[in-house]
C-alpha cells in the first residue's frame, strides 16, 4: 500500500479538514501497536485508528467493534491522562517526512497546554510518539541509546526527526530539475532518488508523463491536490488503495473511506485466516493422532496375516505325528489344502515334542485370530474418525468468512477438539446458507452439525445433494411439492460443489435423491449419512 509521503500529504489534508475542531474523547488500545481515538467532531462521532504495526501502519477512520483489552496498556493510560478532552487544533505532515502531526490544544483544571501526537508511518519503524515543546512524554515503542544511538526515543529526551535519506526532496525544484534533467528517467530510478515515494506512485507519475519538463511535471504531480480516491482488488481480493485513479479500481468518494474500506476489509481477512488455521491446526492434530493409530493397527493387522498359515502348519503337524520326533528342526509335509498337492516346510522347536510344536501353531494361531478380531473394530472406528477429521478441514477449507467458521468453532468444541474458554458468551445460532433459484429455497449447511439439523429438519420429498466421492455440505432444494427443475437442480448442485473439497476445477459430480432415502446409521459421526436410490449430476461449482 502506498503510504508514502505523497499519500500522506493528500490523508492529512483531510484528516484537517474532518477533525479540526474536534474533541478527543476517549483513547483506546485494541492491540499492542494499534491506538483508537474518539473524537467528536460537533457533527459526529469518529474512531480514528492510529496503526504502527509494520504491515498495517497507517492513519484511518474504522468503525469496527472490536473489544479493547481489560487493563490499558502503559501508553495509552499516558494519551488517556494528556489527551482526553484535548481540541485539535491542525493536521499536517511534518516538512516532506512521513510523519502525521496532530496538534492539540489540551486543557486542565489550572492550565492550557499545546500538545502534538506524532503518528510515524514508516513500515517496520512506524511509531506514535507524544511531544509536548518538543520533549517526548511518551511513545508506543521506545528505543535506548544503546539500542540506537542515531535516535532515542523515550520520555524526557528532545524529539528528533528518523535520519534523513539519500534522496532529493522534491520540494527542492532546483535539485529535482537537475536531477532529472539529464537522462531518461524510469520509475525505478525515480523511487530509488526522490524522497517520499513508493513503487507504485513512481511508476504512476511515469505513466501520467505527456511530454515537456519530467521535473515541473514530478513536482506537480506530488503537490497536487487532485486527488480521486481508489482501491484495487485482484480476483476478489483487495491488492491496493491510491489517492489517484487506477486502472480497474474501486473509485471512492474521499481517500479516508478508501483507506476505512481496505484496512477493514484487509483485517477481515487478515482475522479470517488466521482463525481459519487456528481451527485448521486443531483438526490436524487430531487427524495426525488418527493417522498413527491406523498405521499401528494396519501394522498389526500385517503381523497377524499369517494366522491361517500358523493354523495350517498345527494342522498338517497334528496329520503327521506319527512321522515326527523329537530333536528335528524342520519338517516338511504334504499340504493337503494345496489344491496342487504341493509340499510346506515347517520350522520345529528341537527342544519340544511333535505335539507341543503342533500346539505351539495353534497357540500362534489363535492369538493372532483374537488379535485380528479386537483390532477389526478399532480399525473402522479410527478410520471414521479420520474421515469425519477430514470432512472438517474441507468444511475449514471452503469457509468464506468468519460467520461460515463460527459454527464450525462450536463443532469442534462439542466434539473435544477445542477447549473452550473458562468464560464464554453464548453465541448465536449461525442460519443455513440460503439461496433462492426460481421459486425453490435452497439450504446448505455450514458444518456437519448443520448438515444433520438439515437432513432431520427436511420433508421426506425435499432433494439432498451431496458430491460423490468428496467431502461438502449437505444441501436441501425445499420442493414444497412441486417438481424440480433441471436449473434448480444444477445450481443446487453448484452450491454443493462449491462447498466441497473437490480441487482442480472443472465440473464435479454430484449426488442427489429424496431426503426419505437419506439415513444416518446409529452413533455415527456428525455429518456422516448413508443414501440409495440416487442419481448424479455433473455440476460447475458457483463463484463465491
Amino acid at each position: 500500500m502506498p503510504q508514502d509521503t505523497f499519500t500522506l500529504r493528500l490523508i492529512a489534508k483531510e484528516l484537517n479538514e474532518t477533525l479540526r475542531g474536534g474533541k478527543v474523547n476517549r483513547v483506546n488500545q485494541p492491540e499492542k501497536e494499534e491506538l483508537a481515538l474518539i473524537i467528536y467532531t460537533g457533527k459526529r462521532t469518529l474512531k480514528l485508528t492510529v496503526n504502527a504495526n509494520a504491515s498495517d501502519c497507517g492513519v484511518y477512520f474504522t468503525a469496527d467493534g472490536r473489544e479493547n483489552p481489560p487493563v490499558a496498556p502503559n501508553f495509552c493510560m499516558l494519551l488517556r491522562k494528556h489527551l482526553t478532552g484535548a481540541e485539535i487544533t491542525d493536521v499536517s505532515l511534518d516538512g516532506f517526512e512521513r510523519i502525521v502531526v496532530f496538534r492539540m490544544k489540551c486543557f486542565s483544571d489550572f492550565s492550557e497546554t499545546e500538545r502534538e501526537l506524532r503518528a510515524e508511518i514508516m513500515g517496520k519503524y512506524s511509531n506514535v510518539i507524544l511531544t509536548e515543546n518538543g520533549t517526548i512524554l511518551g511513545a508506543l515503542k521506545t528505543t535506548m541509546l544503546d539500542e540506537n544511538c542515531k535516535r532515542a526515543v523515550f520520555p524526557g529526551v528532545k524529539y528528533v526527526l528518523p535520519a534523513p535519506q539519500d534522496k532529493v526532496n522534491p520540494a527542492d525544484k532546483a535539485a529535482l530539475s537537475n536531477l532529472l534533467s539529464s537522462r531518461e528517467v524510469t520509475a525505478e530510478f525515480l523511487f530509488r532518488n526522490v524522497a517520499g515515494l513508493a513503487p507504485c506512485t513512481a511508476e504512476q507519475i511515469v505513466s501520467s508523463y505527456r511530454g515537456g519538463d519530467f521535473a515541473a511535471h514530478v513536482y506537480g504531480y506530488i503537490f497536487s491536490d487532485e486527488i480521486s480516491p481508489c482501491v484495487a482488488e485482484r480476483d476478489g481480493v483487495m491488492t491496493d488503495f491510491f489517492a489517484r485513479a487506477a486502472e480497474g479500481a474501486v473509485p471512492f468518494p474521499t481517500l479516508s473511506e478508501a483507506q476505512s474500506y481496505f484496512y477493514n476489509k484487509r483485517r477481515t481477512r487478515k482475522r479470517t485466516e488466521s482463525e481459519r488455521r487456528r481451527l485448521a491446526a486443531a483438526v490436524n492434530t487430531v487427524k495426525k493422532k488418527a493417522e498413527k493409530r491406523l498405521a499401528q493397527i494396519r501394522d498389526k493387522q500385517r503381523e497377524c496375516a499369517s494366522c491361517e498359515e500358523n493354523r495350517i502348519k498345527g494342522e498338517l503337524l497334528t496329520a503327521n505325528l506319527y512321522a515326527l520326533a523329537r530333536g528335528m528342526k524342520s519338517c516338511e509335509l504334504t499340504n493337503f489344502y494345496d489344491e496342487r498337492g504341493g509340499t510346506l516346510k515347517i520350522s520345529l522347536d528341537e527342544t519340544l515334542t511333535p505335539s507341543q510344536n503342533a500346539q505351539s501353531y495353534f497357540k500362534r494361531y489363535r492369538k493372532q485370530k483374537r488379535t485380528l478380531e479386537v483390532l477389526a473394530p478399532q480399525e473402522r472406528e479410527i478410520a471414521a474418525e479420520l474421515d469425519y477429521a477430514e470432512s472438517l478441514l474441507a468444511a475449514i477449507s471452503s469457509a468464506s468468512n468468519a460467520e461460515d467458521l463460527r459454527p464450525l468453532e462450536e463443532e469442534l468444541l462439542s466434539a473435544g477438539m477445542l477447549k473452550a474458554p473458562k468464560e464464554r458468551a453464548k453465541a448465536s445460532e449461525v442460519p443455513y446458507r440460503v439461496y433462492e433459484k426460481d421459486g425453490f429455497t435452497i439450504r446448505a449447511g455450514r458444518n456437519n452439525l448443520q448438515n444433520d439439523r438439515l437432513v432431520r429438519a427436511s420433508s421426506p420429498d425435499d432433494i439432498w445433494l451431496h458430491t460423490q466421492k468428496y467431502h461438502s455440505c449437505h444441501t436441501v432444494i425445499e420442493t414444497r411439492g412441486k417438481d424440480v427443475t433441471d436449473e434448480v437442480l444444477l445450481f443446487a448442485a453448484g452450491v454443493c460443489a462449491r462447498y466441497s473439497d473437490a480441487k482442480g476445477g472443472g465440473k464435479v459430480p454430484v449426488d442427489y435423491c429424496r431426503v426419505k432415502y437419506v439415513k444416518k446409521p446409529p452413533k455415527s459421526k456428525a455429518g456422516f449419512v448413508i443414501y440409495t436410490d440416487y442419481r448424479t449430476v455433473l455440476a460447475e461449482p458457483i463463484e463465491e
